[in-house]
């Protein structure tokens, strides 16, 4: 290839050619071109989002920012998607941060499986992220709090803070020694088994006799489980007319012969009641009455003669006095 002025030329035009398709593809350019459905969201701040900026859906591009305005006090930021990309209608939209030096995009994410596709031109919902500014305010502030925290405790002020403390462990030094002594003999002998508390835990007395009660509390506790299975046994026998107590709640004929019994014991009460019969009679008629009433008093009229008597004159009052 010759060194000319018409090939450095050429290799100049195409050079510029490649550059400027380059810096559209970067700046999205072409996709006004390509097919693609285009999506809205709505925001309260842009957050320096720009037009070209990217669209992604879990970190995969699928469009690129068209256009951004002002509408009804919300920013609406208009979205051209890549060809074959699928938005669902309850996908949220988020401007998210890429990099500390600015730059943005908008982040769709999946949205629900069983909704349907966003048609042309759809709303789709939006979601605010913090904002990177305030955020940054606020650890500034943090760290000026810090900092003047620290310039308070330093110097002259942390010896004022410390001094009476100080002071107060020098005047009760000794008290604190001994506290502490007390307190190493105490736990001393507690290691050692001594006192009650010493005994208490390191005696294994005490783990014995709380075994024996667990162990007999068990004891009784089978004992009582094999009486209440044992009551269960007695009353499904009952139940099924097994035994004296299950004939007694269960068999017909007691029922049956009580109940005549108690019949003729009210039948018996309502003749006895009227008269009738001999105890009837005895009961209702006032002349037996009378002649026990009068054989009373004849008898004692003649116990009365008996006792100035003798035993033939006896006989012949008795005789007199009953005929």
């Amino acid at each position: 290839m010759k060194n000319s002025l018409e090939t450095r030329l050429g290799l100049f035009a195409a050079l510029i050619v490649i550059a400027a398709v380059l810096i559209l593809e970067t700046l999205g350019s072409f996709d006004g071109i390509r097919g693609g459905k285009r999506i809205n969201a709505r925001f309260n701040t842009a957050r320096e989002l720009k037009e070209g900026d990217r669209v992604k859906m879990a970190g995969v591009e699928i469009g690129r920012v068209e256009k951004i305005r002002i509408e009804n006090n919300k920013v609406k930021v208009m979205m051209k998607l890549k060809e074959g990309a699928i938005v669902k209608i309850d996908s949220i939209a988020t401007i998210q941060f890429a990099g500390l030096m600015g730059q943005n995009f908008v982040s769709v994410d999946f949205g629900s499986p069983t909704a349907k596709v966003a048609d042309d031109g759809s709303d789709i919902q939006s979601t605010e992220q913090a904002d990177l500014n305030a955020i940054m305010q606020k650890l500034d502030n943090v760290a000026g709090n810090v900092d003047r925290m620290t310039a308070s405790f330093s110097g002259d002020k942390i010896e004022n803070i410390l001094g009476p403390l100080t002071d107060l462990l020098k005047q009760n030094q000794t008290n604190i020694s001994g506290s502490l002594s007390n307190m190493n003999r105490i736990s001393s002998q507690i290691a050692d088994g001594k006192g009650t508390i010493g005994k208490l835990i390191m005696d294994d007395t005490l783990y014995t006799s709380t075994l024996a009660t667990v162990s007999n509390l068990q004891d009784t506790a089978s004992d009582l489980r094999a009486t209440i299975a044992d009551a269960k046994t007695v009353i499904a026998d009952a139940k099924a007319g097994k035994g004296s107590l299950g004939k007694l709640l269960t068999d017909d004929k007691l029922y049956t012969e009580t109940t005549e019994s108690m019949t003729n014991l009210k039948e018996i009460l309502q003749k006895v009641n009227r008269g009738d019969g001999t105890i009837g009679k005895l009961v209702n008629e006032k002349e037996f009455y009378n002649n026990a009433k009068l054989t009373l008093q004849k008898l004692d009229k003649a116990t009365e003669s008996l006792e100035d008597q003798g035993p033939i004159s006896v006989m012949g009052t008795l005789f007199q006095t009953f005929y």
